[in-house]
Parts: C-alpha cells; sequence; structure tokens
C-alpha cells in the first residue's frame, strides 16, 4: 500500500523561509514533486524532481524555491527561501510510479503574512 505523507508546513512572515518535506513509502517513484492549491483555484505545479534529479520549477518559484531528493529514503524537500503573501496555500505532495499511477498526500497548509 502506498503512503505519502508531508510535513512542514505553518506561518511565516513574508519574506521568511520554510522546508516542507514529504516520505513516500509502498513504492518506487520515478517523479515526486510539489504542487499546491489555493481554495476556488485549480492546483497548480510548483516543482518536479526525477529520480535521477532533474528538475523543474514553476516560474513563479523559480530561484526562490529549491526540491530536492534523497532516493535512499523515498523522501523529497522543497526549501522555500523569500516566502510571498502569493505564496499561501495547501501544498500537497505528488509521487508518480514507474506505471504512471499518481498519489497524492493529504496537504500541507503554508501560510504567509505580509
Amino acid at each position: 500500500q502506498v503512503h505519502v505523507v508531508e510535513s512542514g508546513g505553518g506561518l511565516v512572515q513574508a519574506g521568511g523561509s520554510l522546508k516542507l518535506s514529504c516520505a513516500a513509502s509502498g513504492n518506487i517513484f520515478s517523479i515526486m514533486g510539489w504542487y499546491r492549491q489555493v481554495p476556488g483555484e485549480q492546483r497548480e505545479l510548483v516543482a518536479t524532481v526525477t529520480r535521477g534529479g532533474s528538475t523543474n520549477y514553476a516560474d513563479s518559484v523559480k530561484g526562490r524555491f529549491t526540491i530536492s531528493r534523497d532516493n535512499a529514503k523515498n523522501t523529497i524537500y522543497l526549501q522555500m527561501n523569500s516566502l510571498k503573501p502569493e505564496d499561501t496555500a495547501v501544498y500537497y505532495c505528488l509521487s508518480v510510479n514507474g506505471l504512471g499511477f499518481t498519489y497524492w498526500g493529504q496537504g500541507t497548509q503554508v501560510t504567509v503574512s505580509s
């Protein structure tokens, strides 16, 4: 059975930093990443990373956020610096296995105050 668990959300002032973690178990995941969603809006890509370490970022977070991965632990991290109020959202972890099956975590709230 696959489990995807996020942690590390919270409240931070604008300009501050937070680090999110996501641990996945029960399979081998070719791609893992972060999406975020604001109520009433579509879930949007934040960043993804492959097992080989290739990364992809949304333009809105380039230069501020860094995604990293520990394959031995099936864990990814999202270091978020220079946070802005518009980064406020529920952040979801995505895990995709080699067959293309997608698994989501339960989400973690990130709130950036101005």
